[in-house]
């Protein structure tokens, strides 16, 4: 059973990052039928999307995001000890894009950068690995990075995909903390590689690397194997990580669901017996960004202040993989929110 406490850091910040351009499924979209398109967009609750476009890439969204929250917080670059990037959807398979980061931001050759190839699941492993590094040693700032940009590999024609996913990038500020009044953070992790082929794209990779297929080069999902993982995972996964915890759904601010699917959401809260107003969702304007789509619930979703410093969220992602974890953990209400969209293509390595 892979379960962790960590004591000892806190987030500072978190700030995200979409592209200016938006795609209305309803008015937008040419390549389905406007019934069916309705009804997807019934279904799944994804009105309007963020999209990349051919230019755009996760790096340049987590880029923006990153120099704002570093801006914020007053932290020189120099001042950050580690950078965690974690994404699908890498600039290159070589070099990783934690290296092209490293020098856009600025960051000095004493910081350790590397790549994390984890998709939905993604954030709550990068929290739980940057908590991790702050353990012994001389790191003390932790800049984690998420971004992804799904539209780019998936096809207009797929009606199980091409409405549902949106672009966005990400960044959190972690540190040391001796603070006593900082609780611990909590983590349930899994995987069930079984599962490999229901999230997939085939070719490309050194598996297949020059497929004659050209629908081999976009995403393949088998929605009802995901749905079923996912409402079979998710329910034990909150109790495992309150059990863990000492806690009760009664302590947890916000339950900070991956915007997978409006409908499996509302199925997981009815399931759980969570209340509504403690499920934040932002389906509807950003659609499914993959694993960034925690941090941009975060920054967009929690409106409302909880009367309580610090909040306690638990945050649940879970897919291709497959993967999934929870992590609960404090989010005291000083901690800088920004979020941005992103308007201008970075070409060069600024």
């Amino acid at each position: 059973m892979a379960t962790f406490s960590v004591s000892g850091a806190a987030v500072r910040g978190i700030a995200t990052s979409v592209p200016q351009a938006r795609f209305n499924n309803i008015t937008d979209t040419k390549t389905l039928p406007s019934d069916e398109v309705r009804k997807i967009v019934a279904m799944a609750g994804v009105v309007e999307r963020r999209v990349a476009g051919d230019t755009i890439t996760s790096s340049d969204l987590c880029y923006a995001a990153a120099r704002s929250l570093l801006q914020g917080l007053d932290w020189t670059p120099e001042s950050v000890d580690a950078l965690v990037m974690v994404t699908q959807t890498p600039d290159y398979f070589m070099p990783s894009s934690s290296c092209i980061l490293q020098k856009r931001l600025g960051l000095s050759d004493r910081c350790a950068a590397f790549d994390v190839g984890l998709g939905c699941s993604g954030y709550v492993y990068g929290l739980w690995l940057s908590g991790m590094m702050l353990h012994g040693g001389d790191i003390k700032r932790v800049l984690l990075l998420h971004g992804e940009t799904p539209t780019r590999y998936v096809r207009e024609d797929d009606r199980a995909v091409s409405l549902l996913f949106g672009d966005a990038g990400s960044a959190t500020a972690i540190e040391r903390s001796s603070e006593p009044y900082s609780p611990p953070w909590h983590f349930a992790l899994h995987t069930d590689g079984g599962g490999y082929r229901d999230l997939i794209i085939d070719g490309g990779a050194f598996r297949d690397r020059f497929s004659a297929s050209a629908a081999d080069h976009y995403v393949h999902m088998n929605g009802a194997n995901v749905f079923n993982f996912t409402i079979k995972s998710v329910p034990p996964l909150i109790e495992e990580v309150l059990n863990l915890a000492g806690r009760a759904k009664e302590d947890i601010d916000y339950f900070v669901f991956h915007q997978s699917n409006r409908f499996i959401i509302q199925h997981l809260v009815r399931t759980c017996g969570l209340p509504s107003d403690k499920v934040p969702l932002i389906l509807d304007r950003y659609g499914n960004c993959g694993g960034p789509s925690l941090p941009l619930t975060i920054t967009e979703g929690l409106r409302t202040a909880t009367g309580r410093d610090p909040s306690t969220l638990l945050l649940l992602g879970y897919g291709a993989g497959l993967s999934w974890g929870a992590a609960l953990l404090p989010f005291a209400r000083a901690a800088v929110i920004r979020h941005l969209e992103y308007t201008t293509p970075k070409g060069d390595l600024e």
